[in-house]
């Protein structure tokens, strides 16, 4: 299967308050050579969303799974419910599926440490990792993770965060002053990926 050893699904909000530790994350999985794979890189209209999106956990090796927007703010507002339900379709086929699928490695992630417990008690005992809502910490976070699980050598957080704040500068220069953007909260993330592959070359 093409690029499994290196693909990334990263299963997380995708709305405006979490857009800078979502593309936190997506920078540093890119510098440290590894491929994020999102729900929002194809836009067919007649595929359904849970297809593509099993079709992306077949297809990595590596799954991020962000569980620190399923407790609801509101009185009548909902649990986030497609997180979890992502990370068990991704966590069934590393257990289930055998092969190469046995391979699978997990990065669970929350806002604060064992907050998850209280909704997800089956993952008790865990190995969650907590960012505190804080871009920095989860560039950290995912660049220890790879560190550990893959046995790689790889620049520090610090640094890594470093390059991804120089990126910043360069993509507010792209989008703003060269492409006319109002901001840059305006491009799809797709064409931020895009915009960190021709940063990173």
């Amino acid at each position: 299967m093409k690029n499994f050893e290196k693909n990334v699904f990263v299963n997380c909000p995708f709305d405006d308050d979490y857009r800078q530790l979502l593309l936190s994350i997506v920078f540093t999985v890119k510098y440290l050579g590894y491929f994020p794979r999102l729900s929002l890189e194809r836009a067919d209209s007649a595929e359904s969303r849970i297809t593509k999106i099993v079709g992306l956990i077949n297809e990595s090796k590596f799954g991020i799974h962000d569980l620190s927007r399923i407790i609801s703010k509101g009185k009548d507002e909902h649990y986030r419910m497609n997180m979890p339900f992502e990370l068990g379709i991704d966590y069934g086929s590393k257990v289930l599926k055998g092969g190469q699928w046995e391979t699978k490695q997990l990065l669970v992630l929350e806002k604060e440490r064992y907050r998850y417990q209280k909704a997800l008690s089956d993952l008790s005992g865990s190995d969650i990792k907590n960012h505190d809502d804080e871009p920095v910490k989860v560039v950290k976070v995912v660049r220890d993770w790879f560190v550990a699980t893959e046995s790689i050598r790889a620049d520090s957080g610090n640094k890594i965060w470093s390059k991804f704040n120089e990126f910043n500068a360069y993509l507010y220069d792209q989008a703003v002053e060269i492409d006319g953007h109002d901001s840059v909260d305006e491009l799809q993330v797709i064409e931020v990926l895009r915009h960190i592959d021709d940063w990173l070359v």
